[in-house]
C-alpha cells in the first residue's frame, strides 16, 4: 500500500491520494494557520474506523440475508494528551440502520467487525478503548 501527499498551498492544506487513485484533502486547524480546506488527519482516522466497519457489516449482513435500507455510522472519540501529542482513549461507533433486520444478527455482524475483520480498529485498540451503540429504525 502506498499513499502519496501533494501539498496544494503554502500552508497545510494536502491532497492524498492511494492506489485507488481518489483524493483526499486535509488541512489543519484555522487556530494554527490551515483554511478548513480538508479533514484534519485524526478526523481521517475515526472516518476511517467508520468505513471500515461500515463495509465489514454490510458484506457480513448480505451473506445472513439482511438487506438495510439506509445506514449510517456516527464514530465519537475523546482525546487524552500524552507528551507532546493526544491519542483517542474512548471511541463510540454508533450504528443506524433500517430495513428488514434482525437485531442479533446486525450486532453479530458489528461486533466480528470491531473484535476480528476491522484492521483500523485493530490499530486503533492499541490506545483506545472502542465500543459501540446500535438504532434500529
Amino acid at each position: 500500500m502506498e499513499v502519496n501527499l501533494t501539498r496544494v498551498d503554502q500552508d497545510f492544506h494536502f491532497a492524498a491520494t492511494g492506489n485507488s487513485g481518489v483524493a483526499v484533502h486535509m488541512d489543519a486547524n484555522p487556530e494554527i494557520g490551515g483554511h478548513n480546506m480538508g479533514a484534519r488527519p485524526m478526523e481521517m482516522l475515526l472516518m476511517g474506523l467508520g468505513g471500515c466497519s461500515a463495509i465489514d457489516v454490510i458484506m457480513i449482513l448480505k451473506k445472513q440475508r439482511q438487506e438495510a435500507t439506509t445506514f449510517d455510522i456516527k464514530v465519537t472519540a475523546d482525546r487524552e494528551k500524552v507528551e507532546e501529542y493526544t491519542e483517542f482513549r474512548n471511541i463510540n461507533v454508533h450504528f443506524k440502520l433500517s430495513g428488514d433486520l434482525n437485531e442479533d444478527k446486525v450486532r453479530k455482524a458489528i461486533e466480528l467487525s470491531l473484535e476480528k475483520y476491522c484492521s483500523v480498529a485493530m490499530v486503533l485498540y492499541k490506545t483506545s478503548t472502542i465500543t459501540y451503540s446500535l438504532e434500529l429504525l
